[in-house]
């Protein structure tokens, strides 16, 4: 069975990739953990720690928190009566990528989904800032982020944008592999040229790529370099109608 963890914030994108999780893991059980953190900023009163106060928000934060879930749980239970998953609610006062990272290790977590945008998302950024820091710091478990009011499409075609540069193990691109079986999805590979040949480690890797995908439908795409790389793959997410894109997240980028 496997192990999800969806972060709220309690916002609609939150709950609508929520929604999205159980709806792309359709045909199999799953055990969904639905997370919420909350921070108490316990005041400090002529340099002491006013205790009784950072209780009392504590248990005002911690009820609220509690409660929010349970209507969480409430309405995913009854939007997906259909399917055979099960729910668990966590509430707790600690960061939220700390949190993320110790339920991930003792839940033995094999996906986080969160959404792009949360309660206060502004509409000019592409994603929130707790989504770019879970992205950034979650590095044993693989993300996926699903677009502010982003209905659920099955993802048939599935983009890959590598430069061929980075060795890939079998582990990294399983959840690539995984999703495909549950939809006989068409991977497409898409590589961006920056030069007019690859060299030979990026010669390796692709054909290494290419060695894992060989019992997947998969197409490889030379595209060249005439923009920004952000542009060319929206623009080749557009042309070819893409429902998943997945991408490796690099220490430095």
């Amino acid at each position: 069975m496997k192990r999800i963890l969806v972060p709220t914030d309690f916002s609609d994108n939150a709950y609508s990739a929520l929604f999205y999780a159980t709806r792309l893991f359709q045909n199999q059980p799953c055990q969904f953990y639905i997370l919420n953190t909350f921070e108490v900023n316990t005041p400090v009163l002529t340099g002491r720690i006013d205790t009784s106060k950072g209780d009392a928000t504590y248990q005002k934060l911690s009820a609220t928190s509690i409660d929010a879930l349970a209507t969480t749980f409430h309405s995913i239970v009854r939007d997906s009566e259909d399917l055979k998953h099960t729910f668990e609610t966590i509430s707790i006062s600690k960061d939220l990528t700390e949190t993320i990272n110790k339920t991930i290790k003792n839940k033995d977590i094999d996906l986080v989904v969160m959404g792009t945008k949360g309660v206060t998302g502004a509409a000019s950024l592409f994603m929130g800032s707790n989504t770019v820091k879970v992205v950034q710091k979650i590095k044993h478990c693989p993300v996926l982020i699903v677009p502010n009011e982003f209905d659920f499409d099955k993802p048939i075609e599935i983009a890959f944008p590598t430069d061929f540069k980075r060795f890939y193990l079998e582990a990294e691109i399983k959840p690539l592999l995984d999703i495909a079986s549950l939809f006989d999805s068409n991977i497409r590979i898409f590589h961006i040229n920056e030069d007019e040949n690859l060299d030979d480690i990026q010669e390796y890797n692709y054909n290494l790529l290419k060695r894992h995908l060989s019992k997947f439908t998969h197409s490889i795409h030379w595209i060249s370099k005439t923009g920004q790389k952000t542009s060319l793959i929206n623009e080749f997410i557009d042309e070819f109608d893409i429902n998943l894109a997945i991408m490796i997240n690099y220490k430095h980028s």
